[in-house]
């Protein structure tokens, strides 16, 4: 079984220099062996606070630099124990951010869709296709709670938890 860590839009430094003591005790508890940010970064600090917890891989969001963008792009697809793991930013101009993940895979296998761009945790299915947006963990704008995810596969099988904590302190 793996867990990997799933956020997006953290938007630092503007929401400080260091990840919120929730999000780094959540991830460590929870033993994630990879992060995947889904964009919205903004700076390239927020890639070493990462590293610092386990391996980390993402694509660039709208609100990314030059530097981020060239670094991991804007789309990409990881493998996880034989399931294939989409994730892009969702931003654009048409359709909602959730058809607009949706339409960036669909002519690729991608088993899950991993998405942000709107800061509004959410999990579905799309068919067979697991879908989700983490929210963000330091900018929850009308959301009540800052949020991430655990993403968990065991056994070509995916599955995405929610978390959720009050106070984005570092």
């Amino acid at each position: 079984m793996i867990k990997i860590g799933v956020v997006s839009d953290t938007h630092l430094p503007r929401f400080g220099r260091a990840l919120p003591r929730a999000l780094v005790r959540g991830l460590q508890r929870a033993g994630v062996t990879r992060i995947l940010h889904l964009g919205d970064l903004t700076d390239p600090l927020a890639v070493a606070l990462f590293e610092a917890i386990a391996p980390f891989d993402a694509v660039a969001g709208n609100n990314d630099g030059t530097e981020l963008r060239e670094r991991f792009g804007r789309r990409k697809v990881v493998l996880v124990e034989g399931v294939r793991v989409g994730m892009i930013h969702g931003d654009g101009r048409q359709g909602t951010t959730k058809s607009r993940a949706l339409e960036a895979f669909a002519e690729d296998e991608a088993d899950v869709i991993l998405f942000g761009h709107s800061h509004r945790p959410s999990v579905a299915r799309d068919g067979r296709r697991l879908i989700a947006n983490p929210g963000s963990p330091t900018d929850k704008r009308l959301n009540p709670l800052y949020s991430y995810a655990i993403l968990t596969v065991d056994a070509n099988h995916a599955r995405i938890d929610l978390r959720f904590y009050a106070s984005r302190q570092i």
